[in-house]
C-alpha cells in the first residue's frame, strides 16, 4: 500500500493520478490530506481517502495504517519550526506504523542551497537520517509554475517584475515531479536513493518574458528592481507577508545562482525529456 500525503493539493493530487496511470491498483491507493475536500474524484476511482493533519499528530497513525510506503509532501509555506514540527509527526507515525519507505518531497541541492525555504527541509532530511527509517530523497527543483503562474498579471501590465536578475534556474513542471515521484513509489530497493530532479535547461526571467510575448503577441518585458522595491510591491498587491518573503528571497537565490543547477535525475526518472520552459508558458497562457 502506497499512501500519498497532501493529496489533495496540487502535486499530492497528480502523484495519485499517475500512480493510477502506472497501473497500481486503486485498492493499494491511500490519498491522505487534512480533510476530505476536494477528495471525491478519489473515491470515484476507488481510491481510498483518510484524514491525516500535520498539525494533529494523533490522526497520522490510522492514516498509516498497514501502509509499505509513504510520501511525505512537505507541507505549505509558513514558520520554519512548525513546519518542521509538522515534518517530525509525519516521520514519528510512520515510524510507529513501521513503513518500509518514507519518500519525502525536499529541495534541490539541498546541503548548500542557500534559499530560505531549504533550512526547513534539510532541518527534515536530517530529522530523516536520524529516525533511521528507510528513505529516499527527492530534491525537487523551483517549479515552473512558481512564475508561469503569475504570467497572465504581467501581459495585462506589459511587464513582468522580479528581483532575479540575469540568474538562470533548471526549473521543473509540477507535472514531471508528480510523474517521477510516482514511478518512484512504484521501484523496488529505493531506501537510501536521493535524487535531484531539475529540469534539462536553466532559463531567465528575460527569457520567460520574451517567451510569453512571443506566444501571446503581446509585448511584455522582464523588470528587475531591488529586493526591498519587489517585497513593497507584493505587498500592495496583498500577499501574505510569508509568501511575500519567499518570493523575494527565492528571487534573490536565483540572482546569486541558486538555481542554475542541472541534472539528469529528472529525466533519467521519466524516460523521457524535461518539459521544457515553454510548453509551461503554453499551459500557463491557456489557463
Amino acid at each position: 500500500m502506497i499512501v500519498v500525503t497532501g493529496a489533495t493539493g496540487q502535486l499530492g493530487r497528480q502523484v495519485v493520478n499517475h500512480l493510477l496511470e502506472r497501473g497500481v491498483p486503486a485498492g493499494r491507493i491511500v490519498a491522505a490530506d487534512r480533510d476530505s475536500s476536494g477528495s471525491a474524484d478519489f473515491a470515484a476511482a476507488g481510491v481510498e481517502f483518510r484524514r491525516a493533519d500535520y498539525d494533529l499528530p494523533e490522526t497520522l497513525p490510522a492514516a498509516f495504517a498497514g501502509a509499505d510506503k509513504v510520501l511525505l509532501v512537505s507541507s505549505p509555506a509558513g514558520a520554519d519550526a512548525k513546519r518542521i514540527q509538522q515534518h517530525q509527526a509525519v516521520i514519528d507515525a510512520a515510524i510507529e506504523s513501521g513503513v518500509s519507505l518514507l519518500a519525502y518531497t525536499s529541495v534541490t541541492h539541498a546541503p548548500t542551497n542557500t534559499m530560505g525555504l531549504a533550512r526547513v527541509h534539510r532541518a527534515t532530511e536530517q530529522a530523516i537520517a536520524a529516525s533511521g527509517l528507510p528513505a529516499v530523497l527527492l530534491r525537487n527543483g523551483w517549479y515552473a509554475e512558481n512564475h508561469t503562474a503569475t504570467l497572465g498579471n504581467a501581459l495585462r501590465y506589459g511587464t513582468l517584475i522580479g528581483s532575479a536578475g540575469n540568474g538562470r534556474m533548471a526549473s521543473a513542471s509540477r507535472a514531471d515531479l508528480a510523474e517521477a515521484a510516482a514511478i518512484i513509489l512504484t521501484l523496488d530497493d529505493q531506501a537510501g536513493k536521493i535524487y535531484d530532479l531539475t529540469g534539462d535547461t536553466a532559463w531567465t526571467l528575460s527569457e520567460l518574458a520574451a517567451e510569453a510575448a512571443a506566444q501571446s503577441g503581446v509585448p511584455l518585458k522582464y523588470t528587475d528592481v531591488p529586493a526591498d522595491q519587489y517585497r513593497e510591491i507584493l505587498r500592495k498587491a496583498g500577499l501574505p507577508e510569508h509568501v511575500v518573503e519567499l518570493i523575494v528571497d527565492a528571487d534573490v537565490a536565483i540572482s546569486q545562482g541558486t538555481l542554475d543547477y542541472v541534472t539528469n535525475d529528472l529525466r533519467n526518472v521519466l524516460g523521457r525529456p524535461t518539459t521544457p520552459m515553454p510548453i509551461s508558458v503554453t499551459a500557463a497562457l491557456r489557463g
